[in-house]
């Protein structure tokens, strides 16, 4: 199963040469995706127009979600705060939130986010880089 981070939709939606959506379904392949609320969230948030978000809305309506637990939260807050305290801040918690989500799942964490890689740092976050452009 992958977990498909909120900077690789923004890439395959906004892509208009086809090049990456092809990459990312080569890369798929007949594994199983799915998005965090938080992704549905960051991508709905950044909509251009009301156009785009009932697109949006209706797509995301269609997908599959993994859900956050109970302790979700306090363990992604935990890594939020050990990297704190190693001098380390990451551009946002939120992506705390998603790695920890993949953990709880065993999910392969597909993403563009240099966050992702710092996690990876101190926790066993499977993760893997999507090619840019």
């Amino acid at each position: 199963m992958i977990l498909v981070d909120t900077s690789v939709w923004v890439a395959v939606l906004r892509d208009n040469s086809g090049k990456i959506s092809q990459t990312f379904h080569e890369k798929i392949g007949t594994d199983i995706y799915v998005l965090s609320r938080f992704t549905q969230l960051e991508l709905l948030q950044g909509a251009r127009d009301e156009q785009e978000w009932r697109r949006l809305d209706e797509y995301l309506a269609t997908q599959y979600y993994l859900e956050a637990h109970d302790d979700t939260w306090k363990e992604a807050a935990r890594t939020y705060f050990e990297l704190r305290r190693k001098g380390v801040t990451l551009s946002s918690p939120i992506d705390c939130c998603i790695a920890q989500i993949a953990m709880e799942t065993d999910a392969l964490l597909l993403h563009q986010d240099h966050d992702f890689e710092t996690i990876a740092g101190i926790r066993p976050l499977t993760a893997e880089r999507f090619p840019s452009g």
